[in-house]
């Protein structure tokens, strides 16, 4: 799983999941500091904001993985991979 090609549809997932997590953590901030203009809280809006995008970059690199022109997979290809 750890490999590069392997597991990457699970792998972003993981990353999705991560991704939600860190975008309620960005909007409660968000809407903490509008609230109570505290520089911390400022600061921690700022930072999740950034992970949510991080965490996107990651996604959209293992979906492109995921993904393999039909060009190139030929019949030859696929019993290699079977053996």
């Amino acid at each position: 799983m750890l490999d590069n090609g392997q597991c990457e549809p699970t792998k972003a997932a993981v990353h999705g999941v991560l991704m939600a997590t860190v975008a309620v953590c960005a909007a409660y901030n968000i809407a903490a500091w509008i609230k109570r203009r505290q520089t911390h809280l400022a600061i921690n809006a700022v930072v999740y904001t950034a992970a949510v995008w991080w965490e996107r970059c990651h996604i959209v690199h293992h979906l492109r993985s995921c993904r393999r022109p039909s060009s190139t997979v030929t019949p030859a290809d696929k019993l290699m991979d079977a053996a």
